[in-house]
């Protein structure tokens, strides 16, 4: 049974809809934006939602967000828990500008999706994990 997504609009940007087979569904900008290189903004997606019960939205940027208008996530990754949820509370990008650019209203700027809850954990401290080591950060063991 498909979980239920209540999404209430602040303006007439086109709706937001899951394409079939998709994981990540597509965020608009609410608002006409015009930025200059090294300026921040929060865009407005214009959008509140409440989120099923037990789960939260990872946000990212599209793709093309970057090679289109020059902006990164300032984040990195947005996350939304499902307590921000009322009539007023707009999901925005946190966006920074690397060259000028114009981001006109209702493009397609971000991305999300929908993951349960991490469940509670019971954190222990040890000495030793009893474990090979990997031979450091970011390697697979392999060289």
């Amino acid at each position: 049974m498909a979980k239920v997504l209540k999404v209430k609009y602040h303006t007439d940007i086109d709706p937001i809809r899951q394409v079939e087979g998709s994981d990540w569904i597509d965020l608009r900008s609410a608002e006409d934006v015009l930025l200059q290189a090294g300026q921040y903004k929060r865009i407005s997606l214009g959008v509140s939602m409440e989120l099923p019960e037990g789960y939260e939205a990872h946000i990212l940027p599209r793709s093309s967000t970057f090679e289109k208008y020059g902006i990164l996530l300032v984040n990195g990754a947005g996350i939304v828990d499902n307590s921000y949820n009322g009539d007023n509370d707009i999901w925005q990008f946190p966006a920074y500008a690397t060259r000028d650019c114009f981001i006109p209203k209702n493009a397609r700027i971000c991305q999300f999706r929908i993951m349960q809850n991490q469940s509670n954990l019971a954190i222990q401290t040890v000495e030793v994990l009893g474990n090979d080591d990997r031979s450091g950060f970011g390697h697979s063991g392999e060289f």
